[in-house]
């Protein structure tokens, strides 16, 4: 037995039955069943299933792509269509909902039993990815060095609480924009941190230290901040360089010239 809660959203009651009888031999539980959008909206939030089989063509005003839009974005449950209709159109209204399968109408009880199996495994993997998002996420916020990340052309694209305080940019401002035109650093000898440096990170994968004991930032106000850090190249899972991440902190300690 799965253990899984699927509900059945089908305007004809015969092939609910079938849909029903399918979803029993499989070892799934049938949370409910819905003849129009309006209907599988309020049984989605009432019985809360992992999964909506979801026919296009109801009644009522609401169709199933409409019901399948709000059911995803408002409770992040996913749905499956099985419905007659393939034709280009659909099939594009019915992508701008982000669907876990597709399967037409007739189809087997082993094309519904695959499609289910790939969409509650898909959901359960997207929604681990999420967690660990958020988490990671909360935990570069609330971390006390300053984290600032940028994509391959060097615009921000995350700062952590902690950046925001020493540099007086709000991440909204900040995110988009270069890195260099938001974090100004500048040497003992007032060199300053240039394009061609995070250009030289991204080309040959180094690692640019910047060391607390000659390292100033310059913030948004004007403020003059001894840091000390590094920026390094981020690399995804084959290892290509997808951006950089910068990390400092101040050293109030540190005597100013």
């Amino acid at each position: 037995m799965t253990g899984h809660k699927i509900l059945i959203v089908e305007d004809e009651a015969i092939v609910a039955l079938h849909e029903e009888e399918n979803l029993k031999n499989m070892g799934y539980t049938v949370a409910g069943k819905a003849s129009s959008g309006e209907e599988a909206i309020r049984k989605a939030e009432e019985t809360k299933p992992d999964l909506v089989l979801m026919d296009i063509v109801l009644k009522g005003e609401m169709d199933g792509i409409e019901a399948a839009g709000q059911i995803h974005t408002r409770f992040n449950i996913p749905v499956v269509y099985v419905t007659a209709y393939g034709d280009e159109k659909t099939l594009q209204r019915a992508k701008l909902t982000e669907p876990f399968g597709y399967i037409l109408k007739p189809f087997k009880e082993r094309d519904l039993h695959v499609a289910i199996g790939i969409a509650l495994y898909k959901h359960e993997m997207e929604s681990k990815l999420k967690e660990m998002e958020q988490w990671f996420a909360a935990t570069l916020k609330s971390i006390g060095n300053a984290v600032v990340t940028t994509d391959t052309e060097g615009r921000i694209t995350f700062m952590n609480y902690a950046a925001e305080k020493i540099s007086k940019w709000s991440r909204e401002d900040a995110v988009g924009k270069s890195i260099t035109d938001v974090i100004k650093i500048i040497g003992s000898e007032k060199q300053t941190l240039q394009r061609q440096h995070l250009e030289q990170i991204i080309k040959d994968g180094i690692i640019i230290n910047l060391p607390r004991d000659y390292v100033t930032f310059i913030n948004k106000e004007g403020d003059e901040i001894p840091i000390g850090g590094c920026a390094a190249p981020i690399r995804d899972d084959r290892g290509d360089i997808t951006g950089i991440v910068m990390v400092f902190s101040n050293f109030p300690e540190r005597k100013q010239d």
